[in-house]
């Protein structure tokens, strides 16, 4: 096993490999895992009963994995991270502002994950304190993402066998647990909460969209787009949406679940099944952080190289991984508290800043250029793509600004229309407003210039040659 050779470089077709059904491995497994479960109680946290909350659980995840798979179907395609081709829309320096927000994102999601899994190393062995787990967790989690690619693959293809069977087992005994009074009643609907766990579970799945291309970036370019959305999207959701289901029932059986997760689980399934259950539980932590570490590596790269044109090698890459580790170790170490709460504050400021981005990146994609970009343009300062975008930026920016009236962190801000509601639905607002400007906009300034007709003209070339 070689240190992936590639960082955000195009991979040629000489070094593509793999089959689309690989993609379920790396989105099933990359959810079988207690943070998708945390963000499952977060629906009853709210104030749901069991059958409100898991509605919310299962459409959130519906929807949130159509956005998601679509983005992974670029990847075969184009065979650049996922990233970098937003430079293809707000100009290759202009990037940079949500390339930023994306690795803030990822070294916060290392960061929590990595504090789940050194509480579950902590809780299955005492004497080792919770720093000191991260630290050793976060290490290895270091070693598998700098070895890249093929690795992660074949780690995530394992972990996922591993997990459906565990995972299994921990539902066959959440089932027996005794839930509250009402708990299926259809009639105990209340509109604000079950808004406000739709947009967290919808925005779980939306969230990976910045890196989901990742991973399908080495599939052959002739891979079926349609087998690539229908692996990612039929790993992602069963994942997601069997993981959050199970958080729904066991926060709802027992508060204590929400203070105690890993110890809540090992009780449940008995003594001489609980070595097992933290096993797992930090195996889960250690699939899902590579493939957010892996993505924090592609970010910093993509935002220094336009000034450093950066040859990535093995030390390099090396290095910026293990700063982008330590910062999120240390914010494990200094940073601990309720994690219902923090993963649900988590979720809703991550939706203001990539969902606007994930409708601009599809609109270009799918509806605009249509999957026809210059390479070469995307990785020049000074090619056909500029430095800057305002039409994008702008849009992009009035987007997070136009959420402003629908957002509510609790303890932090309340626009009116959240307040009116009862819930926060900006990530509808940050869906459709960014995907309207910017179609418009960009149309307009792409027929000007001419390229919208050259498209037009590529496209013709091509179904004539089929």
């Amino acid at each position: 096993m070689k240190v992936e050779q590639r960082s955000i470089d195009y991979v040629p077709d000489s070094e593509r490999h793999g089959k689309a059904r690989d993609l379920f491995n790396i989105w099933f497994s990359g959810n079988m895992q207690l943070t998708p479960v945390i963000t499952g109680a977060v629906a009853i946290s709210l104030g749901l009963n069991v059958f409100w909350a898991l509605t919310a659980v299962i459409l959130g995840n519906l929807i949130g994995g159509l956005f998601m798979a679509t983005h992974s179907a670029q990847g075969p395609k184009l065979g650049i991270p996922q990233m970098i081709q937003s430079r293809a829309q707000f100009g290759v320096i202009g990037a940079i502002l949500p390339l930023i927000l994306v690795m803030v994102m990822y070294i916060g999601s290392v960061y929590y994950s990595g504090l789940l899994g050194a509480q579950a190393i902590h809780s299955a062995i005492p004497g080792i304190p919770v720093w000191l787990a991260m630290i050793v967790l976060n290490g290895v989690t270091l070693i598998v993402t700098t070895y890249g690619y093929d690795l992660i693959h074949k780690v995530e293809k394992y972990f996922a066998i591993v997990f459906a069977i565990v995972f299994i087992i921990i539902t066959v005994e959440a089932f027996r647990l005794p839930l509250p009074a009402h708990s299926w009643s259809v009639s105990s609907f209340k509109a604000g909460p079950f808004l406000m766990a739709l947009s967290v579970c919808t925005t779980w799945l939306l969230t990976y969209a910045p890196y989901v291309a990742d991973y399908s970036r080495y599939l052959p370019r002739n891979t079926s787009s349609r087998a690539t959305f229908g692996w990612t999207y039929a790993g992602g959701v069963l994942g997601t949406g069997w993981t959050m289901a199970l958080g729904v029932i066991l926060i709802a059986s027992s508060p204590k679940f929400g203070t105690d997760p890993t110890g809540f689980l090992a009780n449940m399934v008995g003594h001489s099944l609980a070595p097992i259950i933290y096993i797992v539980i930090v195996m889960g932590i250690l699939g899902v952080n590579v493939l957010n570490l892996y993505c924090a590596f592609m970010a910093t790269v993509t935002s220094i190289e336009p000034f450093t044109k950066i040859k990535v090698t093995p030390t390099k890459r090396f290095s910026i991984l293990a700063i982008c580790t330590i910062i999120a170790t240390w914010l494990g170490i200094v940073g601990q508290g309720d994690l219902v709460a923090i993963m649900n504050d988590f979720m809703l400021l991550l939706q203001y800043i990539m969902v606007p981005w994930s409708a601009i990146n599809l609109v270009d994609y799918y509806l605009l250029r249509r999957g026809n970009y210059s390479i070469k343009d995307i990785f020049d300062v000074n090619g056909k793509y500029g430095k800057f975008n305002w039409t994008c930026i702008g849009a992009y920016l009035i987007s997070i600004v136009a959420q402003t009236p629908f957002m509510n962190v609790e303890g932090i801000y309340q626009g009116p229309v959240a307040k009116a509601l009862g819930a926060d639905i900006s990530w509808t607002v940050a869906l459709i407003l960014p995907a309207i400007i910017y179609y418009y906009a960009m149309k307009a300034k792409l027929t000007a210039t001419g390229e919208l007709q050259e498209i037009k003209r590529t496209q013709a070339a091509k179904a004539v040659n089929e």
